[in-house]
């Protein structure tokens, strides 16, 4: 059975991916941000944002993509805690992609 279309879900892992990309460029010195780092700011506020508006969406409808999606909420709560320039930061950041991954294969609602 095909994966459901849901719109905020996607969004939210566009969102997710996006500043994955994002991190992975200013690691590998590919960009500077040293002037508007507030950018990689604003993308992990809008992907968490983005992330709980799914999630509320996902519980109202009662669809299972839910209880996929609920991992993520660790690493986005605990990754402004973490140094941006550790190795810690990249791990906990990836961790979630499995858990957006399983949320947007998750098919059907109920």
């Amino acid at each position: 059975m095909p994966a459901v279309f849901r719109p905020l879900l996607t969004a939210a892992t566009a969102s997710y991916a996006v500043n994955c990309a994002l991190g992975a460029a200013v690691a590998a010195r590919r960009v500077d941000t040293s002037g508007v780092r507030w950018v990689h700011h604003a993308v992990y506020v809008s992907t968490v944002l983005l992330t709980a508006a799914a999630g509320a969406q996902l519980a109202v409808r009662g669809d299972r993509a839910l209880w996929r999606l609920l991992p993520v909420a660790l690493p986005l709560a605990a990754i402004p805690w973490r140094s941006a320039r550790s190795r810690g930061h990249v791990l906990l950041a990836l961790s979630a992609a499995p858990a957006y991954a399983a949320a947007l294969r998750t098919p059907g609602e109920g």
